[in-house]
């Protein structure tokens, strides 16, 4: 694999790492269902697409 090619799945220690949280927090999050992640077998993957959407409602909830 390249380095040019982005994840389609992101280990939650990435998306932790790219949401400044930490990686309990995004274990919860996945938990609670506020951040959406699909399950690999037996291990939980996060698509890129649900951190977008899960900062996407913070916005939407702090404007409102």
């Amino acid at each position: 694999m390249t380095d040019d090619i982005d994840p389609l799945l992101l280990r939650p220690e990435k998306a932790a790492e790219l949401l400044s949280v930490g990686r309990t927090t995004v274990y919860a999050l996945m938990r609670s269902g506020a951040l959406r992640s699909v399950r690999v077998g037996t291990l939980r993957r996060i698509p890129p697409t649900a951190l977008a959407e899960y900062v996407a409602h913070l916005e939407e909830e702090q404007a409102a």
